[in-house]
């Protein structure tokens, strides 16, 4: 009975034995199974991430591709024509090419520079090295390539280097306008003149969107004749040299609508070399200098004397002796020494009589006046550059006394143009304007400021100055030119200096049916013995000014004719010379 309980006892420990055997070989199959199942499951992973990754970067746009062609899109932008009143173009569009390097796509660096250094070598030598050598995405190496520049380049294959198309700006008539257009910068910005106006009127996020070259763009229309714009600047350089002036400048302006036809300020520049627009002597006179005009400015103060009926044809003023206030004194240039007639005191620029017209409309009517014209305020115009007029700080009896003759306050050539065109067009003060303008926009723009009674009382003086006064070489035969001469002395660091001038004329043209304004200037013309040692502005403005009329007149539909009886000064008027 033992051995047969034994013999069971073995065959059950032996079949425990199998089955353990058996557990053990089926627990190390499920652990097999699960550690091929890790593993395929790494692997699918992996692969997942990796066929994620591919779609990614098929779908991600690629960072250089995307700089590259956001700068392409902001330099192939382009800016509207400018053209002038008759459709001529004085600005538009060229597409040029840029070169550009991605350092990182380059095998040699250095040698790349030194090739480029062969083709170009204006190039900055340690600045190329450095750029190909940062390791950036992105570099630009060279704006507005000639054509044949990009064409030896291209045929080097050099890895990482590629072009950009832009736009570059032209301004086919050179200097001639370059106040008015202004200049853009190298990322294609107005950065002055017109230029920077039309980016102030939304052309700058026109380009920021991504405006073409194949986009439609409405040209720019100045008032500006090119043809007048030339004689003016052509004369005005003619004049520099025969002067010997250190500046010159000049402006015609359309007494009906405000338009202004030419300006030119010398020395100027070249649009096409931006770099020269901002040199200190090369600003706008014009509009964006101020300046004591001197004598012109007995204009203002006849007609205010007149406007306030404080003067007429028949009133004197005594110009024996100088005004002396303080230890300041009033003297004339050509000294009279008598007592002078309303219209004398114009013909013979008396300061003395001027001077006391001004105080017997007194300082707050004075300044009321002025103001009116728009002569203490800041000319706002489509051009940028536009200065404030310089204001005494305590407006005293002594501050209208010689503001009545031009000096203790300065105003920039164009308010002056602006101010005797309405004096001159009936009396309405229109806001001067570089875009061309229509009869019915300006008549709307146009607030009276003086009666039309002393508008026609200013015409006959300004006529009359022209044939018997300070402005006789103003003078051209069959156009009726009117005008008023001002020479005044330069203001040097608060001290006015002998023998320094600064002239100028303003005139208007013809004077029976006034249409134009014209305003010369010159800074220290030297005295010629064509001007008898003179140097005053009516031996050189006034001259210069009937120049350009000559020139201009035909140009602007001005045909020669006689002086008709009624534009001529009342015999009643007392005039000695």
């Amino acid at each position: 009975m033992r051995r047969k309980s034994k013999s069971a006892s073995s065959r059950y420990q032996g079949s425990l034995g199998l089955g353990e055997e058996s557990l053990n070989k089926g627990r190390a199959a499920v652990a097999g199974k699960g550690r091929l199942f890790v593993i395929m499951s790494v692997f699918v992973l992996c692969y997942a991430v990796v066929g994620f990754r591919l779609i990614s970067l098929v779908n991600m746009p690629n960072n250089f591709e995307n700089k590259v062609a956001g700068i392409h899109d902001a330099l192939f932008a382009s800016r509207p024509d400018i053209i002038d009143r008759n459709g001529a173009i004085l600005a538009t569009d060229i597409q040029t090419f840029s070169l550009f390097a991605n350092p990182r796509q380059m095998l040699d660096p250095e040698g790349v520079a030194d090739h480029l250094l062969q083709l170009m070598p204006t190039l900055d030598e340690v600045v190329l090295h450095r750029d190909l050598s940062s390791g950036r995405a992105f570099v630009f190496i060279k704006r507005e390539l000639a054509p044949v520049q990009k064409a030896r380049i291209h045929a080097l294959g050099i890895p990482g280097l590629g072009f950009l198309s832009e736009n570059r700006r032209v301004y086919p008539a050179g200097s001639t306008a370059s106040h008015i257009l202004g200049v853009v910068g190298v990322d294609h910005d107005g950065l002055s003149g017109i230029e920077k106006h039309i980016d102030e009127q939304g052309g700058r996020a026109l380009r920021s969107f991504g405006v073409s070259h194949k986009s439609k763009l409405v040209s720019v229309k100045l008032a500006l004749d090119l043809r007048v714009q030339h004689s003016l600047r052509d004369e005005l350089v003619l004049a520099l040299n025969l002067y010997g002036a250190k500046a010159a400048a000049g402006i015609i302006l359309d007494v009906r609508t405000g338009e202004i036809l030419a300006m030119s300020s010398l020395p100027d520049f070249d649009p096409n070399n931006a770099s020269q627009a901002f040199q200190s002597d090369r600003f706008n006179r014009i509009s964006g200098g101020v300046f004591e005009m001197g004598s012109t400015f007995k204009i203002f103060t006849a007609a205010m004397a007149f406007d306030f009926g404080v003067a007429d044809w028949e009133s004197r003023y005594d110009a024996r002796e100088p005004i002396r206030v303080s230890s300041f004194q009033i003297t004339d240039f050509h000294p009279q020494r008598r007592i002078l007639s309303f219209p004398e005191v114009f013909l013979h620029s008396s300061n003395i009589g001027a001077a006391r017209m001004a105080l017997e409309v007194g300082v707050e009517r004075h300044r009321d006046f002025l103001s009116r014209l728009g002569l203490l305020d800041k000319l706002v115009t489509e051009l940028p550059e536009s200065e404030k007029p310089l204001i005494p700080r305590r407006w005293t009896d002594l501050s209208t006394m010689t503001i009545s003759f031009g000096h203790g306050l300065s105003v920039t050539p164009l308010q002056m143009v602006s101010a005797v065109a309405a004096l001159v067009n009936g009396g309405r003060l229109i806001p001067p304007t570089f875009l061309k303008r229509n009869s019915a926009l300006s008549s709307g723009l146009g607030v009276q400021v003086v009666a039309p009674e002393t508008s026609e009382m200013i015409r006959y003086l300004l006529r009359l100055n022209v044939r018997e006064g300070t402005a006789r070489k103003a003078e051209v035969s069959g156009y009726l030119v009117g005008g008023k001469t001002g020479s005044a002395e330069k203001n040097i660091n608060a001290v006015y200096v002998e023998g320094k001038l600064r002239t100028s004329f303003i005139g208007v043209f013809p004077m029976d049916d006034p249409a134009y304004v014209i305003l010369t200037m010159l800074d220290e013309p030297q005295a010629l013995e064509e001007t008898r040692g003179y140097i005053t502005a009516g031996w050189n403005a006034a001259p210069l000014a009937g120049r350009i009329i000559r020139r201009v007149a035909p140009m602007l539909s001005l045909m020669p004719r006689d002086e008709p009886p009624e534009s001529r000064v009342p015999e009643s008027v007392v005039i000695s010379f």
